[in-house]
């Protein structure tokens, strides 16, 4: 039964309120907020991707320096991830958020002084700076208002914001771009990244899930083990490969695909906004189908490994496939379809290979292994469009590159899939690490309480 009652609180030093007590409204208002969270690190990391056709014309890019534009996102957003993650044992949710909120908004305001290569990627790198922790901070903020086994829903919301910000941003950013120029979409994200930050600083408080008020013991927030040994699981490692073969696809729709569709299969602004929304929908209405049936699942007693890992790595299998046969398909509407589960079949590896992380991670190292998860699990994003910009001006024609190109990301997840779906298996490695989270996820005065 989830716990619903309000607590007395006392203060953390930098102002947040740490609740002794699940408070299930509060819960939701973080989760909601987190999902807006979610909705404008994309939109603001789409940006780019839909106003490449304009912003390549006017500055006279190359594909391959388009690409290097795209992939300067990426220059620190690994390590920045990974110090993100240390952060978290030491500075609050609420802190941590509200800085990288206000540091998205001041990246998008050097190209609305002056146009360039130099201040568009002087953006795009104190933008990936500061978005490189956003993914593994605001799902440790969320679990913290969640205990392990309620965890399923919440994970798909967060992540679903990400599918969200695409289908808003997708529609919105083209009408932007079209009606005042595409420097007015950098101009409104500057302001909504602003105003979530200043809502965030009022609502969002740390949870009572939460290493530092757990007690003591094999299974209290208190455990430390060696990072290596953490790290060099197979659930670890096959959770990093699954979000690797994620993070390519998902690179390649936000550099790539709107250009995609609107060089090579001649679609208006419009409607190829309107496809990359069916395909940001598509990963949503997954994210939000399979999150319940996770829950079924191990409400069952199903193992992790097969409701959590098999299914995240199948997905990227999937979505390899799709990847694969997208060049070789003419028809509108088949090829289409293989678009949007290339694209957005990955969507589920997001969520999912955080819960598998988690289960085998001591409550007070949980944000730091997920920093340095996403750290090495986004690093395609380094080089998918990068690579894909000279393969397209290598090739003897941009179909022909773009060809090179989703077959190169076939492989990519097809490996990453089935790594995952052989090393991820949660119980089999918490046991040998001696990770046990009824007493680390559970509040206090609720230990007992069915965890796992």
């Amino acid at each position: 039964m989830a716990p619903h009652s309000s607590a007395p609180s006392t203060g953390h030093s930098d102002g947040a309120i740490a609740v002794l007590r699940p408070d299930r409204r509060r819960a939701w208002l973080i989760t909601a907020m987190i999902v807006t969270f979610m909705v404008v690190n994309y939109a603001d990391k789409s940006v780019l991707g839909l106003a490449a056709v304009p912003i390549t014309k006017e500055l006279h890019l190359s594909n391959s320096a388009y690409g290097l534009i795209s992939s300067s996102f990426f220059f620190l957003f690994s390590l920045s991830g990974l110090v993100g993650g240390f952060l978290s044992t030491r500075i609050s949710s609420r802190t941590l958020l509200f800085g990288m909120a206000l540091l998205w908004s001041a990246a998008q305001l050097p190209v609305l002084a002056v146009a360039s290569v130099p201040t568009l990627m002087a953006g795009r790198v104190l933008l990936g700076a500061a978005e490189g922790p956003a993914a593994s901070l605001s799902i440790h903020a969320l679990y913290r208002w969640f205990p392990a086994e309620r965890r399923a829903l919440p994970s798909a919301l967060q992540i679903g914001g990400a599918a969200l910000g695409t289908l808003i941003a997708a529609p919105v950013v083209t009408w932007l771009v079209q009606a005042f120029g595409w420097r007015s979409a950098y101009a409104a994200l500057a302001a909504v990244s602003a105003v979530w930050a200043l809502l965030w600083w009022r609502t969002g408080h740390d949870g009572p899930y939460d290493g530092q008020h757990a007690g003591t013991g094999t299974g209290a927030g208190g455990l430390r083990l060696p990072y290596r040994r953490i790290l060099l699981t197979g659930t670890v490692l096959g959770s990093i490969a699954s979000a690797f073969g994620a993070q390519w696809a998902l690179s390649l729709s936000q550099a790539w695909l709107p250009s995609y569709l609107r060089t090579q299969l001649g679609m208006s602004a419009r409607s190829a906004a309107a496809c990359i929304s069916v395909v940001s929908g598509f990963g949503l209405v997954l994210l939000l189908s399979v999150s319940p049936f996770v829950d079924a699942l191990k409400s069952r007693g199903v193992s992790s490994r097969w409701s959590s890992g098999a299914v995240q790595s199948t997905a990227v299998c999937v979505a390899g496939c799709a990847m694969a046969a997208i060049p070789f398909v003419h028809a509108t509407g088949p090829r289409l379809i293989l678009i949007t589960l290339g694209f957005g079949a990955t969507s589920i590896a997001i969520p999912l290979h955080y819960m598998t992380t988690a289960e085998v991670v001591p409550v007070a190292q949980r944000g730091a292994v997920f920093g340095i998860v996403a750290a090495v699990g986004t690093l395609p994003g380094l080089v998918a469009p990068l690579l894909t910009g000279h393969l397209i001006d290598a090739s003897s024609s941009p179909a022909a590159g773009y060809t090179t190109a989703f077959l190169a990301a076939a492989a990519v997840m097809l490996v990453a899939g089935a790594l995952a779906l052989a090393a991820i298996r949660p119980e089999h490695d918490a046991r040998r690490l001696a990770v046990h989270h009824m007493a680390a996820d559970t509040a206090p005065g609720q230990a007992g309480a069915g965890v796992h």
